[in-house]
């Protein structure tokens, strides 16, 4: 990240202005205090491409900390999510302090995440693979415990919305990194409210009723025999599935 010496040493943030820039200079305040364990730089040599890289990093976690308590509370899962990523991307420790005080900058500041989403799309959307790109980001941190709240659902969606992303490609996107668990409740004839010995019960007579075996001996037509495959094997796929996310 060759912008980062020159927010280190304040440069970056004053091109951002607005929400975002509050945002990265109070974090640049609070994570170099004593700033002699990095190498600022002049504010000379801030180029565009710094500012596009820093602006994207700051937007980043600046999400991820208001996402952190969207219900209302911080949540563990999403702050164990942003450390797992932090790991991934090899964050050194100057740069790792750096993005921890934006994401509790921003996670306790006024500003909502349309706010943050608005200014960064201003500065990209003549780039709507920037765009893009950080909606990804963002559904797979979230989505990295397994887990989709709909709080989150919404505000992503709201991104979405100030990023002027389809919604196709928005519900494409969701569906790579979340399960429609609905649909598999659905498919057991159960709901999400269901207790496990229910969903059982349920697997057990819709996975008798639509056993090939038991179809092929009733002597009906090749294409039934198709048609109940498929479901039987639809069936199966929706039982292993909530078995695994509900742990029974």
């Amino acid at each position: 990240m060759s912008w980062f010496g020159k927010a280190a040493g304040g440069a970056v943030g004053f091109f951002f202005g607005g929400p975002l820039g509050a945002i990265c200079g109070a974090a640049l305040g609070h994570a170099f205090v004593d700033k002699k364990s990095v190498s600022p730089q002049s504010p000379k040599t801030v180029t565009g491409k710094d500012e596009t890289q820093a602006l994207y990093f700051v937007t980043l976690f600046s999400i991820l900390g208001k996402l952190s308590k969207i219900d209302g509370a911080v949540c563990q899962d999403e702050i164990e999510a942003t450390e797992n990523f932090m790991k991934e991307i090899r964050l050194n420790p100057d740069q790792r302090r750096f993005a921890i005080e934006t994401f509790n900058e921003a996670k306790n500041s006024p500003y909502a995440i349309e706010d943050l989403a608005t200014q960064f799309y201003k500065f990209n959307k003549h780039s709507p693979e920037i765009l893009r790109s950080l909606l990804n980001l963002l559904f797979r941190i979230v989505a990295a415990d397994g887990k989709e709240h709909p709080a989150e659902e919404s505000a992503l969606r709201g991104i979405k919305n100030i990023f002027q992303i389809s919604e196709q490609e928005f519900t494409n996107l969701r569906r790579s990194f979340f399960d429609d668990f609905d649909r598999y409740y659905s498919r057991l004839e159960c709901t999400p409210k269901s207790n496990n010995e229910e969903i059982k019960r349920n697997y057990r007579r819709l996975a008798n009723d639509f056993h090939p075996d038991k179809i092929i001996s009733k002597g009906l037509p090749e294409e039934f025999v198709n048609f109940a495959t498929d479901q039987f094997q639809e069936i199966q796929e929706a039982y292993h599935k909530i078995r695994k996310h509900r742990n029974f």
